[in-house]
């Protein structure tokens, strides 16, 4: 019972709410563009930036353009970019993937060289580069593990000879943080971290992604790896696995319908946390505010803090921009 002096409440929650200054000392989660890990599409050609149809604001870009790019973004003080590449040519093994020369291993090179403060990771899957779409080998119906995994291994070591300086895969099969961790100290590169798609879900969210990559499956889906959206329990095995085997980071993906999931992984493991903004997630906000139904710059923030009150430590978004702006207003 609230104790009362005459007939008002002793208690009132509403005194630190009255004034901007007084709400900001107390506020308990702060978003930081520290925190925010930038997606980029990185395509073969010179001068070219090309919007992506589902995704206002999202461009696939050649490697001059991402050398500009990055510029922007180490100059607005984002810490990270995260490199998705698509080849000029597609086959069922994605050589493209581990091919020395391939795509995103030249956007690695002129961008270390032109920002070198930029931290540079690289997505760790065959998606983008096979001709069917799928992440790994196809034999029959089946996407296979381990002969996938083998390929995801050169993938990873060619994006350290390039000069990345985190590697992230995504591809959910079993044992391949083990494996890329195993080649990665063999071959002189066991300070490389690895940031592990540890909780990645079979989601609906992600289509306009396909778009921006090119990676839709031209058959099936992608059910056989990744996670049931149905499951909690199996994330925090799923990331009890990629811990034990090596991974740094451990991320969820995608954020906004599994912010439980982030919350509970956070809190079991203790572990260095990170959560995928996906692009239907974008889209979706870009979509309402088209259409006037929403407040673009409130909704984003609002979404973005809630990701990191989840527990998240770092933020995969296609917002980063568009949010640091805001968040350098507010100092």
């Amino acid at each position: 019972m609230v104790e009362r002096s005459g007939q008002y409440p002793i208690s009132r929650l509403r005194r630190t709410r009255m004034q901007e200054t007084l709400r900001s000392m107390v506020r308990e989660t702060e978003l930081s563009k520290r925190d925010f890990i930038y997606p980029l599409f990185v395509v073969p050609g010179t001068g070219v930036k090309k919007e992506v149809s589902s995704m206002p604001g999202v461009y696939q870009m050649s490697v001059d353009q991402i050398v500009q790019e990055c510029r922007e973004v180490h100059e607005l003080g984002i810490p990270a970019v995260i490199f998705f590449g698509i080849p000029e040519h597609k086959d069922e093994v994605g050589s493209g993937a581990y091919d020395d020369n391939g795509i995103v291993q030249q956007a690695l090179r002129a961008v270390k060289k032109d920002v070198p403060g930029l931290m540079l990771i690289t997505d760790v899957c065959l998606c983008e580069y096979t001709s069917h779409g799928h992440c790994g080998i196809v034999r029959g119906n089946e996407i296979v593990n381990d002969d996938s995994v083998e390929l995801l291994t050169k993938e990873a070591l060619s994006h350290a000879h390039a000069g990345a300086d985190m590697v992230a895969p995504s591809d959910m099969f079993d044992g391949r943080v083990g494996a890329i961790r195993r080649v990665l100290d063999a071959n002189g590169y066991s300070t490389l971290p690895i940031m592990s798609y540890a909780a990645k879900y079979a989601s609906g969210f992600y289509g306009p992604f396909r778009e921006a990559a090119e990676s839709t499956p031209k058959f099936g889906d992608r059910r056989s790896h990744q996670m049931d959206p149905a499951n909690s329990d199996e994330a925090l095995r799923e990331v009890a696995q990629d811990i034990e085997e090596g991974a740094d980071i451990v991320m969820v993906k995608p954020a906004l319908s599994y912010l439980d999931v982030i919350y509970r992984v956070k809190e079991r493991f203790g572990m260095p946390t990170a959560a995928y903004n996906v692009s239907g997630e974008y889209s979706l906000l870009k979509a309402a505010v088209r259409m006037g139904w929403v407040d673009g710059d409130r909704v984003m923030m609002e979404m973005l803090t809630s990701i990191k009150r989840a527990g998240a430590d770092m933020i995969l978004t296609y917002f980063a921009k568009e949010a640091t702006r805001i968040l350098d207003t507010q100092r």
